[in-house]
């Protein structure tokens, strides 16, 4: 794709994203939407200025974010390295390939107090949660890129007298490069999923418990705030990755 048809489909997405908020602005103005229910869309922005202004949330925000990146990291690397090791061992995959496809039918929060019991009242088994949404994610993506390499670029690699870490490096990862992003962008809305959703359980602090709180507490403003403030975090990181990815495929393919 062209640089000028991406720059197209870019201002086509933003002008679908301000329609979409425009319209639920008028909705809700206009008691469509009862107003007890949703906020609009710019009070839900004020509040969020307001609050970020007023320091409440530093200390959640810092601490979710914390263990998102922990979790994220940690499951970007493992889940690579296990991808790449199980597509090495046929056997082992096969083996593995009916646990990756009900892996997400497991319902994991039933371990949460379990690890709560093991580790406390810390960090750890957020992060631990969060990991483990995220982790399997990235494996597939690797087995799915590493898939797609095509076989005649390890005769290449052997014409030209390529080491292993050329051939992994010039020709097998640029190859599997698409599904190792779709699997780094998995990893990234995982990873806040795991952390929000144990945040949301037992924690005693975090957006998570944040968010929960205020909905208990019947405070509107606070809520739709931390939640508009994750989504543009998230939705932050994955433009950031998109646009990445495309920066290393036209270096990769020269167009």
């Amino acid at each position: 794709m062209s640089r000028l048809a991406m720059s197209r489909v870019a201002t086509i997405r933003l002008f679908v994203l301000v329609a979409l908020v425009a319209v639920l602005e008028i909705l809700i103005r206009v008691d469509v939407i009862p107003k007890r229910t949703l906020l609009p869309p710019s009070e839900m922005a004020e509040s969020l200025v307001l609050l970020l202004i007023s320091g409440k949330a530093n200390q959640d925000i810092v601490q979710t974010l914390t263990c998102v990146v922990a979790a994220l990291i940690s499951s970007v690397i493992v889940g690579f390295g296990l991808g790449v090791l199980i597509h090495r061992v046929p056997r082992l995959r096969r083996a593995l390939e009916p646990f990756f496809a009900t892996y997400y039918a497991v319902p994991f929060f039933i371990f949460y107090p379990v690890l709560i019991a093991i580790f406390d009242l810390s960090l750890l088994p957020i992060i631990l949660m969060g990991f483990a949404f995220a982790v399997i994610a990235m494996t597939i993506a690797t087995l799915n890129g590493l898939d797609r390499v095509p076989r005649v670029m390890a005769k290449l690699a052997r014409v030209h007298h390529m080491d292993g870490l050329d051939t992994a490096l010039r020709m097998k990862l640029p190859a599997a490069a698409p599904h190792l992003f779709t699997g780094l962008k998995l990893c990234v809305a995982y990873s806040f999923i795991g952390v929000i959703a144990s945040e949301f359980i037992l924690a005693p602090s975090g957006l998570g418990h944040a968010i929960a709180y205020a909905y208990n507490d019947f405070d509107n403003r606070t809520m739709y705030a931390l939640m508009l403030f994750l989504l543009i975090i998230v939705i932050t990181v994955n433009m950031l990755l998109h646009g990445w990815e495309q920066r290393l495929m036209r270096r990769w393919t020269g167009r």
